[in-house]
C-alpha cells in the first residue's frame, strides 16, 4: 500500500505542476511491476485518477489557473474521444503507442525550443482546441495516460499561456476521466481484485493535488516550459525503449 501511495503522490505532483504525467507514470509502473493487461491498467489508472483530478481541478480553479471558456471547449470533445478510446482499447489493444510517443517527443522538443528562445507569447487556440481535446481523450483512454501530454504539450507548443493551459487541462481531466472510467466499467469486470492498488494511488494523488497546484502557480514561466518539454521527451523515449 505504501508503494502505491508513493506512486500516486509522485504521479500527481508531476501532473498537477506540469499538466501531464499521471497516467503515463502510473501505467508504466502497473504494466511492468504488476503485469496488468493494457485495458485493465488503463481502467485502474483512470479509476484512481478521479478523486485526485477533482482535487487538482478545484485547487487550480481556486487560485486562478483556469480559463473557463477554454475549459468547456476542451471537455466536450475530450469526453467524446475518451469514450471512443476506451471502447477501442477494450476491443483492439494498444497498437498505437509507438506513434503516440513519436508525436509527443516532437511536441516536447518544440516546447523546449520555445523555452530556450524566449519566444513564448500567449494567444488564443481558436479551433485547434476541439481536435486536440478529442485526440487527448482518445489517446488517454487507449494509452492509460495521455490527456495531459497530448493536450498540454500541443497547446503550449502552439503558444497557449503556460499556467492557464496547465490549470485548465487538469480541471477538464476530471470530467474526461469519469467518461472513460464509466466506459471501461461497462466492458471490464473484476476491479475488486485491484482495490489495494486503486486505494493507494487515490490516497497519494489526493495528498499531492493541492500542493502541485500551488507549485504550478509559483514557478516562473520559462523554467516551467522547460520542465514540461523535458518531461514529455524523457517519458516518451522511455516508452519507445520499453516497446522495442
Amino acid at each position: 500500500m505504501i508503494i502505491y501511495i508513493c506512486i500516486g503522490f509522485l504521479a500527481q505532483m508531476i501532473d498537477g505542476s506540469l499538466g501531464m504525467g499521471y497516467g503515463v507514470s502510473c501505467r508504466t509502473f502497473l504494466r511492468t511491476a504488476a503485469r496488468l493487461p493494457a485495458p485493465v491498467a488503463s481502467a485502474v489508472v483512470h479509476i484512481a485518477e478521479i478523486p485526485s483530478s477533482l482535487v487538482s481541478g478545484i485547487s487550480h480553479w481556486r487560485i486562478g489557473n483556469v480559463d473557463r471558456r477554454l475549459l468547456l471547449k476542451l471537455m466536450i470533445p475530450g469526453v467524446i474521444g475518451g469514450i471512443l478510446g476506451a471502447r477501442f482499447l477494450v476491443g483492439i489493444g494498444d497498437r498505437l503507442e509507438l506513434y503516440i510517443d513519436i508525436y509527443l517527443i516532437i511536441m516536447g522538443l518544440l516546447i523546449l525550443k520555445k523555452a530556450v528562445s524566449g519566444g513564448q507569447k500567449s494567444r488564443s487556440m481558436g479551433r485547434l482546441v476541439y481536435p486536440v481535446g478529442f485526440a487527448g481523450g482518445f489517446l488517454d483512454a487507449v494509452g492509460g495516460g495521455g490527456w495531459g501530454p497530448v493536450v498540454t504539450s500541443t497547446m503550449v507548443a502552439a503558444g497557449g499561456d503556460v499556467k492557464k493551459t496547465i490549470g485548465t487541462v487538469n480541471t477538464a481531466e476530471f470530467i474526461v476521466t469519469i467518461a472513460e472510467t464509466t466506459t471501461f466499467a461497462f466492458f471490464i469486470t473484476g476491479f475488486a481484485d485491484y482495490r489495494m492498488i486503486i486505494l493507494g494511488l487515490i490516497i497519494g494523488g489526493v495528498i499531492a493535488a493541492p500542493i502541485a497546484a500551488r507549485v504550478c502557480r509559483s514557478l516562473p514561466v520559462r523554467p516551467l516550459m522547460m520542465a514540461v518539454g523535458i518531461l514529455v521527451v524523457v517519458l516518451n523515449i522511455y516508452n519507445i525503449v520499453e516497446l522495442t
